[in-house]
């Protein structure tokens, strides 16, 4: 994909880090100006250094994450494109799921990708823009410990396809891509533990390839180009066929 970005603003939630990051660096490599939302001080120098614009901020906090686009918006003018990335993964039994993990996944996961939108969509062009809900394959195949985690993510799909027609009539393309298994920086270090695990996490693959940080990043900026432009309400899939498949590996 060779979609250009080139003079578009776009604000991401969550790019000091994993596929966050990928996002921001494919958006830049392709002339976006990207403006980062993040809860972490200390990706300050990550975001800069490839080449974004670094705001703190805790997605979680809706009136913090309303003023802090509204801040970016009155520094670059209007806005071209949001990617809602920001989100945390929660594992445990389902038994011992508490309240408060529920609340805080649903704040960072759910949540914040309404109340981004909300704040974003009057900020947008007259032309229109994008807007990119990252979900995850979790939304259509999970597994034990994940089911609030995997709810959020179907929420955010679901959210999406409304979202296209609340916003469609101001030209305001809403998108959802979901990754699969892909090589953060967590998921890295676990695969250099063995090889053998490396192995297993390509074997859950139909190209025994596992998504790296900047393969999402490259669909993440072609949704928010205009060469996406027939695209409006569509789920992606970007796993390698690992929920193509039906049973266990």
């Amino acid at each position: 994909m060779s979609a250009r970005l080139d003079g578009m603003n776009i604000i991401l939630t969550g790019g000091g880090a994993g596929i966050g990051r990928g996002i921001l660096r494919q958006c830049v490599a392709v002339g976006a100006q990207v403006s980062v939302l993040e809860i972490d001080p200390a990706a300050r120098a990550r975001v800069e250094a490839e080449g974004g614009a670094f705001h703190i901020c805790d997605v979680g906090d809706p009136a913090a994450l309303q003023e802090a686009i509204q801040a970016i918006a009155r520094e670059t003018g209007p806005i071209d494109g949001l990617v809602n990335n920001a989100g945390i993964t929660i594992q445990v039994p389902f038994e011992e799921m508490t309240i408060a993990d529920m609340d805080l996944l649903w704040r960072v996961n759910q949540r914040a990708v309404l109340v981004a939108s909300q704040a974003v969509a009057p900020l947008m062009r007259d032309t229109g823009g994008a807007i990119v809900n990252i979900a995850s394959n979790h939304a259509r195949a999970s597994d034990s410990g994940y089911e609030a985690y995997a709810g959020t993510k179907g929420a955010i799909v679901a959210m999406t396809r409304a979202m296209t027609w609340s916003f469609g009539r101001r030209n305001v393309r809403v998108n959802a891509l979901a990754p699969g298994l892909t090589l953060t920086e967590a998921v890295q270090a676990v695969a250099e533990e063995s090889t053998a695990r490396m192995d297993q996490f390509r074997a859950w693959h139909a190209t025994n390839t596992v998504n790296s940080v900047d393969d999402i990043g490259r669909i993440a900026a072609w949704l928010l180009s205009p060469d996406s432009a027939a695209l409006n309400g569509a789920e992606i899939i970007a796993d390698q066929g690992m929920t193509a498949r039906l049973g266990a590996i």
